[in-house]
């Protein structure tokens, strides 16, 4: 039996699309089934569907577009994150991937994002293999039958990784591209498998839509919500603690990835799933990860043994080895995926220089600050020629996904936060004692204990008696906290050589004075102040 002979059609001739073999709104058992069936994908022993993405098994920032128009030009941060793109050439190449896809069995799926109802916003995406269309069921909100009754959408994302772009004729930096047209509302994706390409083309265009017509924070974090009504927001690049900290027993998950902070003061997430980084995964580490690898997720460039079993320390593909999944096979989620009455923030660093303290409370212009600046570290080895710690910024946590000047998130989330009474906490998850190689790695035990004492209201009262300002970054460290031993939470204290903690210190410091002199003609004085204000001896 042909694989599509269930399955409901519909014409994609207003896209330029004239294929007949149109499969619309597959379960994800038969989405399964047919890669299955058509030599694309492997199930693993956990139920899951393992497929390899191909040549690209992570984003390529600088295939990323933006076609340049009159409702971008004067709007969009342009640069190496936002990359300018031709209308005409656009046109053009869109011409030339849906002819591409006229003669292929293409996948539909109506769904959408925001979970809030007020911020709904429909989308419907026409991929070229099937595996790619369970990614989008997995990571966008699913609609109803009823809802998909009329339904009428506002983006179209067109995705055909077989479809190789002629740079040279083309417009493109190579034969891969991600781009967005904020006026035909089109997200084009090409010559890449990698599924993150379709999830970051509909947060990117959020990022924009959000800020610019709904006076709506876009945010690249996760978030949850405790029993007594009060959401906490994660910050945090990747190796940070981000989906780990967000997991927590004693609340329920709002989501791990993008959320919108409202002008009612609401968060909400975006999707409907969990992309998550599987490299090392553990039942033991992240519980809650591994229960949801499971039939319907889909575990990308993973290695498996002959009975499909997933060996998760194995990066011979990629170190970015990930799973998608719905929701709903975190069992301890918020329903709706939206909540009230933001308390605390945390901006999550992985410090391998060892010098920021493993938690402090920022003032809202340290706050914009960090959030501009988007601070970690990477350690030796982790790149070739990385001999020592070196420091990593991501604007707004995100730079990549951000279509506007990073200041305007600043300044949105600086209001915001005034206006919510929240508090802003720098948690350090990296290294203590000294630098990478030196030092260890944050117990996790005490870092759940800091973020479960700040949100329950016990760091004290901001005073004297109860902070320390940090002699070179200027924020204030909590002298005492339950379950941590008080010499944890000086990070000075715990190296053995005071001027080297100094020497390291002050190093940090003009890092991040050198990273935000791109921002200093866009930040009002409040920000620029909110950096450190000692740059040495």
């Amino acid at each position: 039996m042909n694989s599509t002979t269930k399955a409901k059609s519909i014409s994609l001739k207003e896209y330029g699309i004239t294929s007949e073999k149109v499969s619309y709104q597959l379960s994800p058992d038969e989405l399964h089934r047919i890669t299955i069936e058509k030599g694309m994908g492997k199930a693993a022993s956990s139920g899951a569907l393992a497929v390899n993405t191909g040549e690209f098994t992570g984003r390529s920032p600088m295939d990323r577009f933006i076609v340049k128009d009159a409702r971008t030009e004067d709007k969009i941060w342009w640069g190496d994150i936002n990359i300018p793109f031709e209308p005409e050439a656009f046109d053009k190449l869109y011409d030339k991937v849906t002819a591409y896809l006229g003669d292929k069995e293409v996948f539909v799926r109506d769904s959408y994002v925001c979970a809030d109802p007020a911020y709904k916003m429909n989308i419907r995406v026409i991929n070229e293999y099937p595996w790619s269309n369970l990614f989008a069921y997995n990571m966008f909100l699913r609609p109803t039958e009823e809802e998909l009754q009329g339904f009428d959408p506002e983006w179209v994302v067109v995705n055909a990784p077989g479809f190789m772009a002629d740079a040279q004729i083309d417009g493109t930096r190579q034969h891969n591209f991600a781009i967005l047209n904020f006026t035909k509302k089109i997200a084009l994706v090409g010559g890449t498998g990698y599924t993150g390409e379709i999830k970051k083309g509909i947060f990117s265009a959020l990022n924009f839509i959000l800020p610019v017509d709904k006076n709506t924070l876009p945010m690249h974090c996760s978030a949850n919500y405790g029993v007594n009504g009060d959401t906490a927001i994660f910050f945090g690049l990747s190796g940070t603690g981000k989906t780990t900290l967000s997991a927590d027993a004693n609340r329920k998950l709002i989501g791990d990835d993008e959320h919108g902070w409202t002008s009612e003061n609401s968060i909400f997430n975006f999707e409907g799933g969990c992309y998550a980084k599987v490299i090392d995964l553990s039942a033991e580490k992240e519980p809650e990860i591994y229960g949801a690898i499971k039939k319907g997720a889909i575990l990308e460039n993973v290695i498996m043994d002959d009975k499909g079993v997933v060996d998760f320390a194995d990066t011979s593909i990629t170190q970015n080895t990930r799973v998608s999944y719905p929701i709903h096979h975190i069992e301890n989620i918020m329903k709706p995926s939206y909540g009230d009455n933001p308390k605390n923030i945390f901006f999550l660093t992985a410090d391998a220089f060892g010098v920021l303290p493993p938690i402090s409370r920022l003032t809202p212009a340290q706050a914009a600050y960090h959030f501009i600046s988007g601070y970690t570290a990477k350690v030796a080895g982790t790149e070739a020629g990385v001999v020592e710690p070196q420091p990593s910024f991501s604007a707004c946590f995100g730079a990549p996904f951000m279509p506007l000047h990073p200041t305007k998130y600043a300044e949105m989330l600086s209001a915001k936060m005034k206006e919510a009474g929240v508090n802003v906490w720098l948690v350090n998850t990296g290294w203590t004692g000294g630098p990478y190689g030196v030092g260890k790695r944050m117990e996790l035990k005490y870092t759940r204990a800091m973020i479960n004492a700040a949100m329950n209201g016990d760091l004290g009262l901001y005073t004297y008696d109860d902070y320390h300002i940090h002699s070179v970054f200027g924020v204030a460290q909590p002298r005492s906290c339950p379950g941590v031993p008080d010499e944890v939470l000086s990070p000075r204290a715990t190296w053995k050589d005071d001027a080297a903690y100094y020497k390291t210190a002050f190093k940090l410091t003009n890092a991040f004075r050198e990273n935000f002199k791109k921002f200093e003609a866009f930040a009002n004085e409040e920000i620029r102040r909110g950096g450190p204000q000692r740059y040495g001896f």
